[in-house]
């Protein structure tokens, strides 16, 4: 059947969406942390049906439409075949369906309870871009550098052309009365071993890029960590320069679940996602994107993603707010080598795409473990004994007396694999301690208080 032939593309389109950063910061203030699942599903009917057990989940939620990875590289004639042959793919491939099937996935699902984000990966993507705006879907995320390094070869100059270009485009939905919402992955470079100073100051630039291509409505990235206390500390620096640096007062931050190698058990699993629920209410932060028992093993389903989200919502409600450190607090370690980072990198160009590429070319910016041609890969880091991610090499970065002396001894291949399987061993290790205790019912298990509770 060809895409366009689909049952679904006959119905209207739906409601006119409502700004995503205005829902989620109204949520905020009413004492709801908003949870978000990472879904995406080829058959339209699936994609709908996740959609609508999302909205219906027992949390505050909004939806995800997950684009496939065809879709995210360009590759539309696999995306054909595949749709063809009636092959699943691995997301939502929404630039090749017609958009009338696109609007009858949102019918009567999306409205102003219930806005819906599309996720996709891409550093082209000027025809996903293209699709959103033809229906109308206001929300969606990414950045020049963050979908750009980690994700494949594609030079940087180029990926900041082509976001100059989106997010420019994108901006123009205001004038059909749609307010048009970009969220930052710059919090999540890698996913894992990038220190929080790179993650907040890659969030906040990527933030400034949007906001001065036409974005007045933003959401900052930050991905979970190794130790609870420095997240904090990161999260509290990220709002800080937030309201320091960012142009606009629609900006609230979303905290990304672990996103490096995951427990292997389910207990594991939700013991580490509580932890991310409890940084996110701990910090003020207004959204959490989860992840599932299922995340070390395959694609997770509608319903373990429900389960996920429930989770967190039942986590979230018993958390305290309020005790980590604040915003205005002295300066903290993490604030100011973010600090450092952004400034070294704006005063290279007041255009900051360009500043961007300029930055990379000198080692301004610098991704450990990136194997990218554009990145120079002389940074390095390590996970210290007490869980806290630092730097075991600086590279070129303009963090010269703000980082002490790296570790003696050079990154070797053994530890960076420990390193990275850091927190899978500590959570499913605590899982087998905690043995025996059914993994939806965790809210009786009291975590060690060895740098994770």
């Amino acid at each position: 059947m060809r895409p366009s032939a689909h049952p679904l593309r006959r119905t209207a389109e739906g409601a006119r969406p409502v700004d995503f950063g205005a829902f989620v910061r109204a949520r905020s203030r009413t004492g709801d942390l908003v949870v978000q699942p990472r879904m995406g599903f080829s058959d339209p009917l699936t994609m709908r049906a996740g959609l609508a057990a999302t909205r219906a989940a027992d949390a505050a939620t909004v939806g995800t439409i997950t684009l496939d990875s065809y879709t995210r590289v360009g590759e539309l004639a696999s995306v054909e075949d595949a749709l063809q042959a009636g092959a699943d793919l691995n997301g939502y491939p929404i630039v090749t369906y017609d958009r009338a099937v696109t609007g009858q996935v949102l019918a009567g699902i999306r409205d102003e309870t219930f806005p819906v984000q599309v996720r996709h990966g891409s550093a082209v993507p000027v025809d996903i871009f293209a699709a959103l705006r033809t229906t109308l879907i206001n929300a969606t995320e990414g950045g020049p550098v963050s979908y750009c390094l980690p994700y494949g070869r594609t030079p940087l100059d180029e990926s900041v052309r082509n976001w100059v270009r989106c997010t420019e485009d994108f901006a123009q939905l205001r004038e059909s009365g749609v307010e048009p919402h970009l969220e930052t992955f710059g919090g999540c470079m890698l996913g894992q071993l990038c220190p929080p100073s790179q993650l907040v100051a890659m969030s906040v630039l990527e933030a400034l890029f949007f906001c001065q291509h036409g974005i007045r409505s933003v959401s900052l990235s930050y991905a979970q960590q190794t130790h609870p206390g420095q997240d904090r500390e990161a999260v509290a620096a990220l709002r800080r320069l937030c309201g320091e640096l960012l142009p606009t007062s629609n900006w609230h931050v979303v905290i990304y679940a672990y996103m490096g190698v995951y427990p292997t058990t389910d207990e594991g699993a939700y013991l580490l996602l509580d932890e991310a629920a409890r940084l996110a209410v701990d910090s003020g932060s207004e959204r959490l994107i989860v992840k599932t028992v299922a995340e070390s093993r395959r694609i997770p389903t509608v319903a373990e993603n429900v389960a996920a989200l429930e989770a967190a919502a039942r986590t979230a409600r018993t958390a305290v707010a309020g005790g980590g450190p604040s915003s205005t607090e002295s300066d903290s370690q993490t604030y100011l080598e973010a600090r450092a980072l952004i400034e070294g990198v704006l005063e290279l160009s007041p255009d900051i795409g360009h500043a961007f590429e300029l930055a990379f070319r000198q080692g301004a910016l610098d991704i450990p473990y990136c194997l990218h041609p554009d990145n120079h890969g002389r940074a390095r880091s390590y996970i210290d004994g007490d869980g806290r991610l630092r730097w075991a090499g600086i590279g070129r970065l303009p963090l010269a007396g703000l980082v002490g002396p790296a570790r003696s001894r050079d990154v070797t291949s053994s530890g960076l694999i420990a390193d990275l399987s850091y927190v899978q061993r500590a959570f499913d290790r605590r899982a087998r301690e905690s043995s025996g205790i059914p993994g939806r019912d965790r809210a009786d298990i009291a975590l060690p208080d060895s740098g994770f509770s």
